[in-house]
């Protein structure tokens, strides 16, 4: 293990200016469409990865401590450490400064953000509700339901020729969500998913924003009505039927799952363009469909969308803070020392990865990473996501009946071009497909 590096003051400005700085102005708690595009237009993801591609180079894979007053903050630039941080949340907190100074302005009892006893009754109650340790969550049935006649509803409203944007897209998703977690009755209840963005608007300012309690309240009130009423084949229902201790609080979580969903939204729309711009790729992923058993596993789609967020990841750094001294080599790590993991490096490093900038789906199949290289689109470790497997099971579920009822063109942008490397960003926001009739139907 190598010891703690630390960074020139001349490397730590480049650092902020070409990682750090456009990763935080896209909005790391709810994207920013005019800054997402600009940051695409002048390829700024890739910036991020040559610098620290460069500073690798320069200071080897330990460790790199940011040359910054106040505050030890610490960049992981090697695989290993990424696996010891992620795997010991004890030691690793996720639930950071930052983090938490984002995240209490729309669910201040997340267990993203708890800990001790708290994090684990609410972690407990994660996964159990989001079926996190299977495949196919067991109410697969009712939710492929829900996802395919949202998407069919996508379809007849975008006409049989017609262009698919991401406003359309994003309001059939959101539609299914509600209608997943909170039941029918929530179906068109837009004003619900509008105060969530209201309160990530504020989170993304964390520290610098006030919090806007009465619209907290009323949020979470309005779930808590949800909740209650826990409409059967719904995540709300499996709220009910769980064994409680008190200390869940239920509608901070839904409102996790809830935010945590719209990157869902992003990943299966950049997945259809995966799909779109590689024709070998869409012909695999329709014989996925056609010869399923189930819809709710779909390995060819689902590994499409886990490619999606390999190359544009929707969480692009992942931190955490040490709640204890923790020796690092021949080197010590200060208490409350703040680490960053950006994930674009190791997901699109073209030093070590032959497939870092290439449509790769296959590799999401049980294919062993050389070296246990970290893909983390869902994080890693006893932190990871208990979404992991439902966002990309309902994400596959909406796009089947799409790829099997139109063939699908990318109109913008025009970089995806499977002859050349796949774009550092794809804008969501920007992304414009095109529908028509199926030849072969």
């Amino acid at each position: 293990m190598q010891g703690l590096k630390r960074a020139s003051l001349a490397d730590t400005i480049a650092t902020l200016a070409e990682v750090i700085g456009p990763t935080f102005a896209k909005g790391v708690i709810i994207r920013r469409p005019k800054v997402t595009r600009l940051a695409e237009r002048l390829d700024l993801d890739s910036r991020g990865v040559r610098r620290m591609q460069k500073l690798r180079a320069t200071y080897g894979t330990g460790p790199l401590v940011m040359n910054l007053p106040f505050r030890t903050q610490v960049l992981v630039l090697a695989p290993e450490d990424v696996h010891r941080v992620l795997g010991d949340t004890e030691v690793f907190s996720p639930a950071s400064r930052e983090k938490r100074a984002a995240l209490a302005h729309l669910e201040p009892h997340a267990s993203l953000i708890s800990e001790g006893p708290d994090r684990a009754v609410r972690r407990r109650f994660n996964e159990e509700v989001l079926d996190s340790q299977h495949d196919v969550h067991r109410m697969a049935a009712q939710f492929v339901a829900v996802a395919e006649e949202e998407a069919s509803r996508l379809l007849r409203e975008t006409g049989t020729h017609g262009d698919l944007e991401w406003g359309p897209f994003n309001a059939a998703w959101h539609a299914m969500v509600r209608r997943v977690t909170l039941g029918e009755a929530a179906r068109d209840d837009e004003a619900v998913t509008e105060m969530l963005a209201k309160l990530r608007q504020a989170a993304n300012w964390a520290f610098l924003h006030p919090r806007r309690r009465g619209l907290l309240a009323e949020f979470h009130a309005r779930v808590d009505h949800y909740l209650q009423r826990a409409e059967p084949g719904t995540l709300a229902a499996m709220i009910a039927a769980a064994d409680k201790q008190g200390n869940e609080a239920p509608s901070h979580q839904v409102a996790h799952w809830l935010f945590a969903f719209e990157p869902g939204a992003m990943a299966a729309f950049r997945a259809l363009a995966l799909l779109a711009a590689h024709p070998d790729g869409m012909a695999r992923a329709r014989e996925d469909v056609a010869t399923a058993e189930t819809r709710a596993k779909l390995p060819y789609l689902r590994g499409t969308v886990l490619e999606a967020l390999r190359l544009w990841p929707t969480t692009p750094v992942i931190l955490r803070e040490t709640r204890q001294e923790t020796s690092w080599g021949a080197d010590s790590l200060a208490r409350d020392a703040h680490l960053i993991i950006y994930a674009p490096f190791f997901h699109r490093d073209d030093e070590t990865l032959d497939n870092a900038h290439r449509f790769d789906p296959e590799q999401w199949q049980n294919r062993p990473r050389e070296g246990g290289w970290p893909l983390i689109p869902f994080s890693g470790g006893p932190g990871i996501c208990p979404a992991r497997h439902l966002v990309p099971m309902l994400a596959s579920a909406v796009l089947a009946p799409i790829i099997m009822a139109r063939d699908v063109s990318v109109v913008e942008p025009r970089t995806l071009d499977p002859g050349k490397p796949m774009p550092g960003l794809l804008d969501a926001f920007s992304l414009r497909l095109r529908l028509a009739p199926r030849a072969e139907a």
